[in-house]
């Protein structure tokens, strides 16, 4: 596994490749868009080939590791928020992005750990352990985000783990927000139809509501990846954050969509790992959805223009 990819910006920079990284003489008149778009996609190709699939792997054991602790983390929360009842709609929105097989695999064990752990004197134990699981999982993500914009960790490790941690608690208070506003919204949709009949197009804008949850999984996505971004890229608009949580929104979506489908054509898959086979479903899926955080790292490390000072010495995320 490469230490960092040679088509990072701090590559480019230390090579003199500046701007979109293009000769105008280069390209015939008209086609300046499309070479630019087949550079980035070459660039973005050949990171995540370099070691992409072995980061994918490690966040699709984390993500099956961390899975549990998080919505621990969340139930403890939500309950300083007062709004307890809000986990359930955590769980629920999170098994619905989620293929019908895996969410099926992890809804009762899901259920088990929160019920266990509600009331009991050591959820704050819980807490906190998960705090720092789930903490290991982003950590490995701003490594990947290190690797794909070629940068080098300075700072001390609790710096990154206390940042990975403040990152994780505003995410879950996000999250909760999100569902009592959709909460409140439905509500609004529901009195709208039953005491405005006449309003009928104002409760049609009102049940847009539905889509928060993958407006939530987008903008969780952009804080995640803002906030791995490495400093010397994340102010001064020389990279934007926005198309990787884009791309590995639509990514986590599709596959979604898509898992099912596959699955239906290989009936006998069950029969090759036997008890197993829900296990293996869900790392597959995991693995996909993290190959999509690898792309998502590396499409932003592609646009990302080297700045003009300073690419010499790389600098810490």
């Amino acid at each position: 596994m490469s230490e960092i990819s040679p088509y990072s910006p701090e590559e480019r920079g230390l090579h003199g490749e500046v701007g979109i990284g293009i000769k105008p003489e280069d390209v015939p008149v008209g086609f300046k868009r499309l070479a630019y778009a087949w550079l980035v996609l070459k660039r973005v190709v050949m990171g995540v080939f370099s070691d992409g699939f072995i980061h994918a792997g490690n966040l699709a054991y984390l993500a099956l590791l961390t899975v549990f602790p998080f919505f621990i983390l969340a139930a403890v929360i939500a309950s300083l928020l007062g709004q307890s009842a809000e986990t359930q709609r955590a769980v629920a929105s999170f098994l619905h992005v989620l293929p019908s097989s895996v969410a099926d695999l992890l809804r009762d064990p899901i259920q088990h750990v929160l019920a266990a752990r509600r009331g009991s004197s050591l959820a704050w134990l819980g807490a906190l352990v998960a705090l720092w699981s789930v903490g290991s999982f982003v950590e490995t993500i701003r490594d990947i985000f290190r690797r794909a914009y070629g940068v080098k960790s300075t700072k001390p490790f609790w710096h990154y783990r206390l940042s990975s941690m403040a990152v994780i608690i505003a995410s879950v208070i996000l999250a909760v927000f999100s569902f009592i506003v959709q909460g409140v919204l439905v509500a609004a949709e529901q009195f709208i139809y039953t005491l405005l009949p006449f309003a009928k197009d104002i409760a049609g804008w009102v049940g847009l509501s539905r889509a928060i949850p993958g407006v939530v999984m987008f903008i969780a996505l952009y804080m995640l990846f803002l906030s791995v971004t490495p400093s010397k890229y994340r102010f001064g608009g020389h990279s934007p954050e926005w198309p990787g949580a884009l791309f590995t929104t639509g990514w986590w979506l599709s596959i979604t969509a898509l898992l099912p489908m596959v699955l239906a054509r290989l009936a006998d898959y069950d029969l090759t790992y036997g008890s197993l086979a829900g296990v293996i479903i869900t790392l597959l899926f995991f693995f996909l959805v993290g190959l999509g955080i690898v792309f998502g790292a590396h499409l932003n490390a592609a646009l990302a223009e080297p700045p003009l000072a300073g690419v010499e010495t790389p600098q810490e995320t």
